[in-house]
């Protein structure tokens, strides 16, 4: 599970490898009996799940003579972390890399391209999938007139799903499995549960047919889709804030892609969830466990505790040593900016300490808190460009 303790030749090869963790805290607040962990992916590299596809994908471009050393230019629409991946994967290898992305996606994501030598594109996050002004649309325009352009395409490409089928889903097994069962901690020996959030899909579909080919086909596997998103299957419940707009990024799409199996033999479930409780899911990963997770970790969290409370869910919750895992695809790096993350960070309840500390203080100029709304003006004035509206805050978030 470990990074090797031997040199390795680029970060490539720090790529996946993530640790699963406990959420006892978590777990024991909720009222679980079970085992509630965590795959940790933001420990990789590049800092999400979507480094392994982006090295495998460009690895197998080159294997397969598609990517030529010296011509070819990377073209990939993204919601950000597939871009960061491949503009990684680009930088050691030395291909040119253009990333377009919807405007609603962090500043520090695009910030974290652009160190990485990508260029970036912005598109209108309101534009639909096939409009020529989406982020897929202008990629698509961009390969047809670049010369050595290819898009690698991490909503058809089967190397997008392969990725967790060979790695993630492996190293989660692998984890478990050698993991004895102890009386602090009991364990079934298997994966009972998998939980996970879809964008493309490849991460909840590759980890699936992982675990249910080779190690448990009676695991259950639920997938967590936001409002707004039409990803859940079957399609009703998608109705509930259909068409709405949802702040969470790198899940969810107005599409479905190719590598998304929506098959209940893959996927057996799916809940939806909102922005709220994604983002005080993320705040209980903070606070309880030490993670500093993104905002699509938060909603694969909450759609586990809401599954976990149902009437499907509730047997095994109570289960000592059963297994559930939750796959918390990224980190907050991402997401320093943004106001719901500047909101729950520097807006909280002050604690009892924080009286006292003010109670010390209150002759001295030292401030106990700070003002977010000051702050994330100070952000804004420093990050905004003229040619693009709304930085780093997107239209769709204004009102929120």
């Amino acid at each position: 599970m470990a990074h090797t303790s031997q040199i390795i030749d680029s970060a490539l090869g720090a790529v996946g490898h993530t640790p699963l963790v406990r959420l006892d805290r978590i777990a024991k607040q909720e009222g679980l009996q079970c085992n509630l962990l965590g795959k940790v992916e933001y420990t990789s590299a590049g800092g999400s799940v979507k480094d392994r596809i982006a090295k495998r994908m460009v690895e197998e471009a080159e294997r397969e003579g598609k990517l030529i050393p010296g011509h070819s230019v990377v073209i990939e629409p993204t919601s950000g972390n597939t871009g960061i991946g491949l503009a990684m994967a680009c930088a050691i290898k030395g291909y040119s890399v253009i990333i377009t992305m919807p405007n609603k996606m962090s500043l520090e994501k695009e910030a974290a391209l652009r160190a990485l030598g990508a260029e970036v594109v912005r598109t209108p996050t309101e534009a639909a999938w096939d409009s020529p002004e989406s982020h897929i649309g202008v990629a698509n325009r961009l390969q047809r007139e670049i010369p050595g352009g290819i898009i690698l395409d991490q909503y058809r490409n089967v190397n997008n799903p392969l990725a967790h089928e060979y790695t993630t889903g492996p190293e989660i097994v692998e984890a478990v499995v050698s993991t004895p069962s102890t009386e602090a901690h009991p364990s079934s020996g298997k994966v009972d549960v998998l939980i996970a959030g879809a964008g493309t899909g490849g991460t909840i579909t590759g980890i699936s047919r992982a675990i249910k080919k080779k190690h448990n086909k009676d695991c259950i596997v639920v997938g967590v889709d936001p409002k707004g998103s039409i990803l859940a299957y079957p399609d009703s419940l998608n109705e509930d804030g259909a068409g709405g707009q949802y702040i969470v990024e790198g899940i969810g799409y107005d599409f479905v892609p190719d590598v998304l199996s929506r098959d209940p033999a893959d996927v057996n479930e799916w809940l939806k969830t909102s922005d709220e409780e994604s983002f005080a899911a993320v705040r209980l990963l903070m606070r309880h466990e030490g993670l500093l997770v993104g905002g699509s970790s938060g909603s694969a969290l909450s759609g586990a505790l809401r599954w976990l409370r149902s009437d499907k869910g509730r047997a095994i919750a109570q289960t000592k040593g059963a297994n559930i895992v939750v796959v918390l695809p990224d980190g907050i790096r991402n997401y320093m900016s943004k106001p719901w993350f500047l909101k729950m960070a520097l807006e909280a309840e002050p604690s009892p300490l924080a009286h006292r500390i003010a109670d010390v203080l209150k002759t001295s100029k030292s401030d106990v808190q700070t003002n977010v709304d000051g702050l994330a003006d100070g952000i804004a004035s420093r990050t905004s460009a003229p040619d693009l509206e709304n930085r780093p805050d997107a239209g769709d978030e204004v009102s929120k």
